[in-house]
This record gives structure tokens, sequence and C-alpha cells, in this order.
């Protein structure tokens, strides 16, 4: 009977390692899509914050002793008569009853305590991953800078709320909204995008060069979007000019609406109109250029995905509209938050599987594809 020959220790060894390594990336995996997750229900959670105008109900930033809420009547009031000596409380919710404010201190405890949540998700499977040799090299530092963006959105928050209690203020400055937002959707974004990049290597088909810039650039056309949105947010915009596709029977409304600020740049930051019609502008484009994508990869291995990524930015332009139409109800608000990150996911997907493809062009020229 003829023997099998036997297959060296090292190879056996290799085979193992490899398995190994295939298993210690789908935990790490996991746990990125797990924090991206909690992200997501940040950026909610948030939203609701800002739509319910609770974000200053909490005056002070105490990361640690912030936990626990108050637990007794006297310290209810004393959180109570900190908030009533903030310019909110005294020119917009003077008399406002302690069940009122009740109400907006939850959300705001919530959505900070949903922030420590996030960076004890991150922080801690990131010392057990180090520790046990799951994550080294490049991973570790690459998992190690996310962790550093989620702590210094922290700051970015606390820094938001500091702007709202400033004398003559009675809400948030749109622009650190703005980049409080932004910051959270890069943060989503860099997560799923890192996760993504663990998934065991495939073959790919070639694309045309204008295929994969195309799709690139509608991700980083969605993130300016949703920045124009928070500032939207920012000013509570979505309360005016609620009809559509005109703004109070103007296409472009008058210039004196538009600009209504000492400043250009302080209108763009700032003036309702001009936030308002930036951000119609912004999705007029942004549908445009993604139908655009969409047409270009028919017929291509992305083709799939860019219809999907267009049906997506077709459904999210609907919800907006019939958001402003009717003047910005909460359940409608959130969804048009909540639906950004589900495009967003998705083009970060889609831009993951364009980025890892072969270009055609450079396959012509004889280039291998290991150089892609």
């Amino acid at each position: 009977m003829s023997r099998q020959p036997a297959v060296p220790h090292s190879a056996l060894w290799a085979h193992a390692s490899d398995r190994a390594d295939i298993a210690d990336n789908r935990r790490v995996m996991i746990w990125l899509f797990v924090v991206a997750a909690l992200v997501f229900v940040m950026v909610i959670v948030g939203g609701a914050t800002r739509l319910t105008d609770s974000g200053l109900s909490i005056t002070e930033w105490r990361p640690v002793t912030g936990v626990l809420p108050p637990l007794t009547e006297a310290q209810w009031q004393v959180e109570f008569e900190k908030y009533r000596q903030i310019p909110q409380y005294q020119l917009v919710n003077r008399g406002m009853s302690l069940a009122d404010f009740q109400v907006i201190f939850w959300w705001e405890w919530a959505h900070r305590l949903l922030g420590r949540v996030i960076g004890a998700a991150m922080l801690l499977p990131w010392l057990f991953f180090v520790a046990t040799g799951v994550l080294r090299g490049r991973m570790a530092v690459i998992t190690f800078s996310i962790g550093l963006m989620i702590a210094f959105q922290g700051l970015v928050g606390w820094l938001m709320v500091a702007s709202g209690l400033k004398p003559g203020m009675t809400a948030v400055a749109p622009l650190k909204l703005m980049f409080h937002l932004t910051l959270a959707c890069l943060i989503f974004a860099c997560l799923i995008a890192t996760a993504l990049s663990l998934r065991p290597a495939r073959a790919r088909a070639p694309l045309p060069g204008v295929v994969k810039i195309g799709g690139i650039a509608v991700g980083v056309a969605l993130i300016a979007q949703i920045m124009l949105g928070a500032l939207v947010a920012g000013n509570d915009a979505g309360l005016r000019y609620n009809d559509w596709p005109l703004m109070e029977g103007y296409i472009v409304p008058p210039a004196a609406h538009l600009f209504d600020k000492p400043s250009v740049i302080e209108a763009f930051f700032d003036s309702i109109a001009l936030t308002q019609f930036n951000h119609r502008l912004g999705a007029y484009a942004l549908l445009a250029l993604t139908l655009w994508h969409a047409w270009r990869a028919s017929g291509t291995a992305a083709q799939t995905g860019a219809r999907v990524l267009a049906g997506l930015m077709i459904a999210q332009a609907v919800i907006g509209i019939i958001t402003l139409m009717w003047v910005v109800p909460l359940a409608a608000g959130l969804l048009h938050q909540a639906f950004a990150l589900v495009v967003l996911g998705h083009a970060v997907s889609h831009g993951h599987s364009l980025m890892t493809s072969p270009t055609e062009e450079r396959l012509a020229e004889g280039v291998p594809l290991a150089a892609e």
C-alpha cells in the first residue's frame, strides 16, 4: 500500500497560524462593528438631544462623577438651580417646572452616558487584544488612533455645550455642532472601513478608474452634506421655509434673506435662510452625483453597490423633504439623521470595495494586480 508523503511540520504550523490570524481578525472585526453600532445609536440620541433642546440641561462637565444622575429631590433641585442660572432658561424656558426640566435632563444624561459606554467599549477590548497579541503592529496603531478620536469627541462635545452657556446664548454654536456631528460621522466611517479591511481578501473584477473616483467623490460629498445639515440643525433652520421646491415662493430667496448677517462668513454658518438653501443645493448636487455614479457603474462589478447607494440617497432626499414640510417633528428629524448614517455606512462599504478592486487602465498598462 502506497504511503502518502508527510506534510512538513512547518507547513502544518503555517496553516494553523493562518487559521489563528483569521479568527483574530474576525474577533477584532466584530468588536469594531459593535462600537460602530454604538456610535450610530449615539448620533440618534444626540439628534434627539438637539431637537428637544436638551443639550444645555447639564451645565457642568464631570467625566467620572457625572455618571450618577440626581437620586433625591434635593439633588434634583440643585441641578435645576444650576440650569436656572443660564441664558437658555432665563430667555427661553423661564417658568419651566421641575418635571419638564427632568425630561430634558434625561436626554442629555443619556447622551453623555452613552459617550462613556463607547469610550469603555473601545478602550477595554483594545487593551485586552493588545495584551493577548490579537492586535499588533499597524492595526493596533489604527485602532488606537480611532480611540483617540473618540476621546477627543468627548472634549469637543463639552466645548460645544460650553458655547451655549455664554451670556446671550440660548443654544450651542452651530459651527461647534457641525464639528461635533462631523467628527462622529468620521469615527463611524473609520470604524466600518477598518473592520472591512480585516475581511479575508478575495479576487475582484477590474473597474474603470472613473467608477472608482466617482464612488469616492460620493462619499466625500456625503460628508460635506452632513456638515451642511448640521448647520441647519444648529440654527433651527428647518422650522422656516417649509415649502418645497420653493422657499417661501422663491427659487432663490432674496439676498437680504440669505445674507442677513454682518459678513458672508457669518451668514454661511448662522443665517437661517442661507444654511437651509445651501443644504438644499448640496442635496441636489449629491443626488445628481450619485445617480451619475450609478449610471457609469452599469455593467461593471460595482453596479449593484452603486445602485443601492443611489436608492438609499433617493430615499434620504424624500425623508428630508417630508421632514422639512412637516416642520421637523421629532420622529422625522431622527429618521432623517439616522438614515444619513445608513447611507454613509453603505457609501463606506461601497468605497472600500472600489478601492480594493484593480483599475482597468492600470491593467492595460501591464501593472500587476498586486500593485493595486
